[in-house]
């Protein structure tokens, strides 16, 4: 896999000004790294991303696979800001507990027209996803 074309400080900005609705209620998406062919991007869970029992929720954490997906993409591709998602799906291995999740993505498939990422979830310094997912983008023609 060839070396990222933007950096984190890049992909930061370029959230900030396309998509700053990820920021609603507060920054909780941070770009952690890129490096070639992967990105992680941290979920710093507050208590709108818990469900009864003190858990963080499922719509949360495949939030932050959608987001690690779309960053680990423009990381590869430049910023292209018409890379949508064409499929999501998640499995949810174990409750996690509260507090930051990092989500680490790593390019499967950087085609033309479709690229394939497979993300983990997992607490902060714990063994083991809590959550697996897997996305497809669809990705506009590139000049």
């Amino acid at each position: 896999m060839p070396a990222p074309v933007m950096t984190v400080e890049e992909l930061s900005q370029f959230l900030d000004a396309e998509f700053p609705q990820i920021h609603a209620g507060g920054r909780a998406y941070f770009v952690e790294s890129v490096a070639p062919g992967e990105a992680v991007v941290r979920l710093k869970a507050t208590d709108s991303h818990l469900r009864p029992g003190g858990t963080v929720s499922g719509p949360s954490m495949m939030a932050l696979a959608d987001l690690a997906a779309y960053v680990a993409i423009l990381a590869h591709i430049g910023p292209v800001a018409l890379a949508v998602t064409t499929n999501l799906n998640i499995n949810f291995l174990r409750k996690p507990e509260p507090g930051d999740l990092l989500c680490t993505c790593r390019i499967l498939k950087l085609g033309k027209r479709l690229a394939v990422v497979e993300c983990g979830i997992a607490g902060e310094g714990e063994e083991g996803f809590v959550a697996h997912a897997t996305a497809t983008y669809s990705v506009p023609p590139r000049s």
